[in-house]
């Protein structure tokens, strides 16, 4: 039987330990493959990886409708390589998950 995906714990520590911060310098070949997906700073990155691991699609194709998740955009990765970001990431194989810092809210 398959945990849910709240559930899984092993999957989510094994996630949160594999997450980094890298330079998009180090991620363009991945974009150039496809293999980019960006996640809004309103979700939590982990919780989307392990969503994804479990192939949740009632999660994704809600974040994804509303434009939460999507494929990096050009744009994006353009913007991202000006600025010399550093972007959170995490993979699900093969997609690399990356997620802006998330902003200071005040």
């Amino acid at each position: 039987m398959q945990t849910k995906p709240e559930n899984d714990t092993e999957l989510r520590l094994k996630v949160n330990r594999e997450t980094a911060r890298l330079p998009w310098s180090e991620l363009i070949k991945h974009f150039a493959a496809g293999n980019v997906v960006w996640i809004a700073d309103t979700l939590d990155l982990v919780d989307v990886a392990v969503r994804i691991s479990h192939d949740d699609k009632a999660s994704i194709g809600q974040w994804m409708a509303a434009g939460q998740l999507a494929a990096v955009s050009d744009r994006q990765a353009q913007d991202w390589l000006a600025a010399d970001a550093t972007l959170w990431a995490a993979v699900v194989s093969p997609f690399i998950l990356v997620q802006q810092e998330k902003a200071v809210r005040q």
